[in-house]
């Protein structure tokens, strides 16, 4: 079981990576200019222009060339964290550990060819959690209200579910309470569907059809709504790539980001604001594509990759998801050992030390549920 284990958090970080680099250069794209610019992406290419070699630039990104975007270092932060508490975190660790790793730790970041801290790669809603921790000084579980609803807590929550492996529920719990320093509304709610996705995914038992039944019970008000649309849309399909027209028609409604561009400007219309009948498109989209794909985990990336809009978010959910239902060995070694070498770190590594930090956490688990039937049942 530990072998499996183990493969189960190979395959979802490996996933999710694999899925945020191929998707980097089809950010912000329509399918029709995807098709332009590249055909079908099926692995990593080049940027999709080099607006960012422009002298001035204020954000020199390359995205593309196999790099991890935010998402992915989010990720490493999150699990980086785990593996300093090695115990279960809660909003206070976003606040003090979090914000440490993101703010005083560099690391390389492949786009800027450069070591620095993450947070010089962020978007203004994730830098919104220094400013919300250091400077405002907000309590930790209530530190997302006010910000710009986005995808930015559920696309680093795939380390909450590794870390409840085979737990959805105290998945989707943990997650609601990390993302509440970081997020609100319908952006918090993806946040806790996505780590129980990954949770389930990471059953010895797991399915497609119970890691979806996991996201459909434990979805609430517009999350589940978009879900249980988009998952009908995509029950007419058997291929990624001819599902998105209808995937975004049954998306749209509960989406407040009607055109990409409408991501960078808070205010227009009911878009990024607190809603209870809206949904991010990141993770719906995610799941539809899974779904699809019967949980191949290069169908759901690939499908993610070439649906565009925030591309790089939806295939970096949905790689993670499938990876961890079917292991490390559901992606090609050669993009695995390609995406090691491009971003200049290990993922396998990071897999180890993901699963040496979940062994004392499962242990702890095990002990305190033992402990409270003791408890309970002494005096039956």
């Amino acid at each position: 079981m530990k072998e499996k284990l183990l493969d189960k958090i190979e395959g979802a970080i490996y996933g999710g990576a694999v899925g945020d680099a191929m998707g980097s250069p089809t950010e912000g794209l329509v399918p029709a200019v995807i098709k332009e610019k590249f055909g079908v992406v099926t692995t990593f290419r080049e940027p999709a222009s080099n607006a960012w070699k422009e002298p001035g630039n204020m954000r020199p990104l390359e995205k593309g060339n196999g790099h991890i975007t935010d998402d992915t270092l989010m990720v490493e932060a999150l699990l980086r964290v785990y593996e300093k508490k090695q115990r279960h975190l809660t909003a206070y660790d976003i606040a003090e550990s979090l914000v440490e790793e993101i703010a005083e730790h560099k690391v390389y970041i492949p786009e800027l060819k450069k070591e620095a801290p993450v947070i010089t790669r962020l978007y203004y809603p994730e830098q919104y959690l220094f400013l919300r921790h250091r400077l405002a000084n907000v309590d930790p579980r209530e530190a997302g209200q006010g910000n710009m609803v986005n995808c930015g807590a559920a696309m680093y929550m795939s380390p909450v579910g590794i870390m409840n492996a085979g737990d959805p529920e105290r998945a989707y719990r943990e997650a609601i309470d990390l993302a509440g320093a970081h997020q609100t509304s319908y952006g918090r709610e993806a946040a806790g569907v996505m780590a129980a996705a990954v949770a389930e995914a990471m059953s010895m038992d797991a399915s497609v059809q119970s890691i979806l039944a996991a996201a459909r019970e434990l979805a609430k008000d517009g999350t589940k709504l978009a879900i249980e649309a988009v998952l009908d849309a995509a029950a007419g399909h058997l291929d990624v790539l001819s599902a998105r027209e209808d995937i975004r028609a049954a998306m749209e409604p509960f989406d407040t980001v009607k055109s990409f561009s409408d991501r960078k400007k808070q205010g227009k219309g009911n878009a990024n604001i607190p809603s209870r009948i809206h949904s991010i498109e990141e993770l719906p989209v995610a799941l539809a594509l899974f779904s699809i794909a019967g949980g191949d985990t290069m169908k759901t990336i690939i499908g993610g990759v070439n649906y565009g809009h925030d591309a790089d978010s939806i295939a970096s959910m949905g790689g993670a998801i499938a990876g961890a239902l079917c292991g490390a060995a559901s992606i090609p070694e050669e993009l695995r050992e390609e995406l090691d070498a491009v971003n200049k770190r290990s993922f396998k590594q990071l897999a180890h030390t993901a699963f040496g930090t979940l062994t004392p956490i499962l242990e702890s688990d095990l002990a305190s549920h033992q402990k409270r039937f003791s408890r309970i049942s002494r005096h039956c």
